[in-house]
């Protein structure tokens, strides 16, 4: 089995719809790929009745988190969630709550943008998206559309980068309630690319060992963005701490350069992830186990 547990439509950051995208895990070979769009669920119905025969369609989410650490500035964490229910009133009111604050980030980020004489209009940005959550990934287009930048990867690197003066923060979830949340709904949470350098600022070996203690259930280990020692190190870890392992592209179709399934997760692992949701789900249409999916896995004999 070819397994890639991360991807993305354009009803958050990527750039296929839910349709397209399980067409394309199909094509690419993959007999389960996960939809995890940011702080979102609005791509499941489409995702499942799209899905292509002999492809098991696993509904997700990507938590935008924070980890608020002693001595230190808190640092932007990513929470996967598999296999939850998605109308559990805590989670989600909270990922309604991220929506909103993503949405008036990027009202302001462009707002800073157009004051300086930077071609961007809110208004088409939004209509733009489609009805997805809006972000920076949909600003960075708009910035290329306008011949700001090349690349969205070039407006990430200098106008929308951390470093950059239109950049503006926002309020994510404390990881650990995050982690709370999410197995309250019955979901199985997974840490995403956490040693991920390239991207900046990562959390200490401290603060996974917290997160395992507040309920954490897996790493992702094989991800793009993870080098192969950073790859051993959180293998390690995930043995140490007894926790699931997960391999996934990240995939965000022509927003970034990665293909799908360009990392994957074992199959036993996988299997481990389900018997994990299976043992806490009170959801039967969402239970672990691949054969009750119905929706979004194929019959087997």
């Amino acid at each position: 089995m070819r397994i890639d547990l991360h991807t993305h439509s354009s009803v958050s950051d990527g750039t296929e719809t839910p349709a397209q995208l399980v067409r394309t895990a199909a094509a690419a070979g993959l007999d389960v790929v996960a939809l995890t769009d940011h702080d979102t669920t609005g791509g499941w119905a489409a995702a499942a009745e799209a899905r292509p025969a002999g492809l098991t369609v696993v509904p997700g989410m990507e938590l935008s988190c924070r980890w608020f650490g002693p001595d230190q500035p808190p640092t932007s964490v990513h929470l996967l969630a598999y296999l939850f229910d998605p109308d559990a009133p805590a989670l989600s009111a909270e990922r309604a709550r991220l929506r909103d604050e993503r949405l008036g980030r990027g009202e302001r980020i462009v707002e800073a943008l157009a004051a300086d004489g930077h071609p961007v209009v809110w208004a088409e940005i939004v209509e733009a998206s489609a009805g997805g959550v809006v972000g920076r990934p949909h600003i960075a287009r708009a910035l290329v559309r306008a011949g700001v930048v090349e690349s969205v990867d070039a407006a990430f690197a200098s106008l929308l980068s951390h470093r950059s003066p239109y950049y503006v923060s926002k309020a994510d979830t404390d990881v650990l309630q995050g982690i709370a949340l999410v197995r309250a709904a019955g979901g199985v949470p997974v840490f995403a690319h956490g040693l991920a350098t390239k991207r900046g600022r990562v959390v200490g070996d401290d603060a996974i060992a917290a997160m395992a203690a507040a309920g954490l259930l897996g790493l992702e280990v094989d991800h793009p963005d993870h080098s192969e020692e950073e790859r051993r190190h959180l293998r390690g870890l995930a043995a140490e701490l007894g926790l699931l392992v997960t391999g996934s592209s990240d995939y965000h179709g022509t927003n970034k350069t990665t293909p799908i399934a360009a990392c994957t997760t074992d199959p036993e692992q996988f299997e481990a992830l389900l018997a994990a949701a299976d043992r806490q789900c009170a959801v039967p249409r969402l239970t672990g186990s691949v054969q009750a999916l119905s929706r979004w896995a194929p019959t087997r004999s």
